[in-house]
């Protein structure tokens, strides 16, 4: 509150409420101001402050009165329980990912790219374009606009190799995001206790969306180089699933990158079984020395079905992605977007189209890649000098994190907390294992703010697994 006569007004009002009882009259306005020598339109602005704060009521040709409070009672929602029945899925809490974070903490927890990262200039002009074009008052297709349809489908034809047929336009559905995406993939053809393979660790909004679904998630183990096609192919003849969950290119969390060869044995595997491969190519905008290759590009029978987001490379504000799929599938997940969403904004797709087909777009993706090689580097270093229990098996050829192992018989939770209390968030790498964690894991994410402060967070990890006796 601003320190003006209005104020001086409230703070004596305040006094008066405390010490009369409810239902009290107040002074009238022509009182009030002869009182504190004030103007009426000040009067009027302190007791609508005082009305905000819910300690008077004003009635309209009554007068003005103190609030008559009721008694607080404890909240009892306990009827929900037996309404709701036990719940179908066990809750889940949100992901450390997805937490925010104060200003004055070292964060290495985030799921996305810290604002310095993102094409700002060209993202506020489009939007602005966008607000003033026809998509501000106009419904789009169901399946997307086609302009921005074609687009998606461009992307993956220009890495079709000869022989290969390109995806069209309307193979591409575009949804809100690759979350909404995976939950109507996993709705609409895995519903009702289908088991989904899914690689070990993999993304936790997968495992979330899976298990809502009804999915039976059953784990595959997958390293630097991808999953095992040996285990891969194990676990499709145990448990007759039709659909594997996987991302190719710089996997979250572990940064992994399939090679040529290991995509080209899991599509072979995938099509004797009759399945389908969901590749999440969330990653595609963040190569580093490397650039994304979507196995989609070289499958034209509707095996894979595709997912690639604007969502962390244009602006977690512009929420929108896109799913490549052909055949009979692409229509159960139209079916279910329309029944979860109808369509996604016409002005969110304008305005992520506007950016992507900007000059300036490909002038941000090569700035970009420096950019994160330049911080993936600083926080491998600091890790190196700092904090060597750290264990970092595999830098990264793009992406976002650092997948890093803790000592033996680290207590991965009470390390998170500790870190946590010196100013230093981390993510548990728990959250992005199907089943029971292979190790005591974090998740290290090195495009996060204030870069500056990297080796200063390496340096708390260091000291805190220092303290511990099994980590000397």
């Amino acid at each position: 509150m601003s320190n003006d006569s209005s104020s001086q007004i409230v703070t004596g009002l305040r006094d008066w409420i405390v010490k009369a009882p409810p239902g009290s009259r107040l002074p009238s306005t022509r009182a009030l101001v002869a009182e504190h020598s004030a103007s009426p339109v000040t009067v009027q602005k302190a007791l609508r402050i005082l009305a905000a704060q819910g300690l008077i009521d004003s009635r309209p040709g009554v007068g003005t009165f103190v609030r008559a409070l009721r008694t607080a009672q404890p909240s009892d929602y306990g009827w929900q329980s037996a309404a709701l029945r036990s719940p179908q899925f066990p809750a889940r809490p949100v992901s450390t990912a997805m937490r925010s974070a104060p200003n004055d903490v070292i964060a290495f927890h985030s799921g996305y790219p810290d604002r310095e990262l993102l094409p700002e200039r060209l993202v506020r002009a489009a939007l602005a374009r966008a607000s003033r074009g026809d998509a501000a008052l106009s419904r789009p297709p169901a399946a997307g606009v086609p302009e921005l349809q074609s687009w998606f489908a461009h992307e993956l034809r220009t890495a079709t190799p000869a022989g290969f047929a390109p995806p069209t336009p309307s193979d591409v559905v575009v949804v809100p995001g690759s979350q909404s995406g995976l939950s109507s993939v996993f709705r609409a053809l895995a519903g009702g206790s289908q088991p989904v393979l899914m690689e070990s660790p993999t993304y936790w909004g997968a495992i979330l969306a899976a298990s809502h679904a009804g999915a039976d998630v059953v784990p595959v183990p997958s390293g630097p180089d991808g999953p095992d096609p040996v285990e891969l192919a194990r676990a499709f003849e145990e448990t007759g699933a039709r659909l594997f969950y996987a991302q190719p290119n710089y996997a979250n969390p572990t940064g992994a990158q399939w090679s040529h060869q290991r995509g080209e044995e899991v599509l072979e595997i995938v099509r004797r079984h009759g399945a389908f491969l969901i590749e999440d190519d969330w990653a595609h905008d963040f190569g580093i020395s490397t650039s994304a290759v979507p196995l989609a590009a070289r499958e034209d029978s509707g095996h894979v079905i595709y997912l690639r987001s604007l969502t962390k490379s244009v602006s977690p504000a512009i929420r929108v992605a896109a799913v490549i799929v052909r055949g009979p599938a692409r229509d159960r997940i139209l079916t279910d977007r329309g029944a979860e969403s109808m369509y996604v904004s016409g002005v969110m797709q304008a305005a992520a189209l506007d950016t992507v087909t900007q000059p300036g777009w490909q002038t941000h993706l090569r700035a970009l890649r420096h950019q994160l090689q330049s911080r993936r580097d600083l926080l491998a270093a600091s890790l190196r000098q700092h904090a060597p229990q750290v264990h970092v098996a595999h830098v990264p050829h793009g992406g976002l994190n650092l997948w890093a192992r803790l000592p033996d018989g680290t207590e991965v939770d009470r390390f998170v907390r500790e870190c946590e209390s010196a100013g230093v968030i981390i993510a548990a790498g728990s959250e992005w294992f199907p089943a029971e964690p292979a190790g005591p894991f974090v998740r290290l994410n090195y495009a996060g703010p204030n870069p500056g402060a990297f080796e200063e967070g390496a340096r708390v990890l260091g000291s805190i697994l220092g303290d511990r006796p099994n980590a000397r």
